[in-house]
């Protein structure tokens, strides 16, 4: 499979703190990748730079062999950690937003989607409870057929009863040509679901390799090896 995103020499800081520093990495299609670390490694802020939210001090970034720019953001859909939907809309509204804004965005299967999560359509995101604008956000991103998904903690404040359906909306509504990028704190609940996984520490890569030598090698689950790596997080 081809390297749907290319790192090279990538670096960011904020003043003098360096949160991402000299990194070198590459991600194929075809990939459900975990993006792991602890607080303050640098995962958002990598996340950010892939969809083009923050610019990099230092380095390049390829997706598709595109620099992160117009033509890369039309094959991104972004899922930041905060919400970003308008309180004052109703959740039609915005379905019909995405339609006019994204291409490759299907109101049919966001509706679908919707409708499984128990959303009225016709409800204000006000009106919503966090868990619920949390999962209109995942179908909104989930909605579109695009070539890289960037999840930025899709389940930190969803119920653990919706976290199996979640995750089975993302493995159901995502292309298998597709690459997925997830950070979250929940490894043990989304690991089952990942292919590869990438430790970030102190801005570098500490490890990137598949689930299933991580289970070979070390004997460990992922959540088991990310404990005794970062105890000290």
């Amino acid at each position: 499979m081809a390297e749907r995103i290319e790192i090279k020499n990538l670096s960011k800081n904020y003043k003098s703190h360096k949160v991402i520093e000299n990194m070198n990495v590459t991600f194929p299609g075809g990939k459900i990748i975990g993006i792991l670390g602890p607080n303050g490694s640098g995962k958002s802020t990598l996340i950010k730079m892939l969809a083009g939210v923050l610019q990099p001090n230092k380095g390049q970034i390829l997706i598709d062999g595109e620099p992160v720019g117009v033509k890369s953001k039309a094959m991104v859909s972004y899922l930041p950690e905060r919400t970003y939907l308008n309180p004052s809309k109703k959740v039609s509204d915005i379905i019909a937003f995405f339609k006019d804004f994204y291409a490759d965005f299907s109101p049919e299967r966001a509706n679908a989607m919707l409708e499984k999560f128990g959303v009225d359509p016709q409800a204000k995101i006000k009106s919503l409870s966090k868990g619920m604008r949390e999962k209109v956000q995942i179908v909104l991103v989930m909605s579109r057929n695009a070539k890289l998904y960037l999840l930025d903690e899709p389940m930190g404040g969803v119920d653990p009863a919706a976290r199996d359906y979640i995750l089975r909306t993302i493995i159901e509504n995502y292309n298998e040509d597709s690459t997925i990028l997830i950070t979250t704190h929940l490894i043990s609940d989304i690991e089952k679901v990942l292919d590869d996984v990438v430790f970030i520490r102190d801005g570098g890569i500490f490890l990137n390799d598949s689930v299933d030598n991580i289970r070979t090698n070390y004997k460990k689950s992922v959540d088991e090896l990310f404990r005794e790596v970062f105890a000290c997080c």
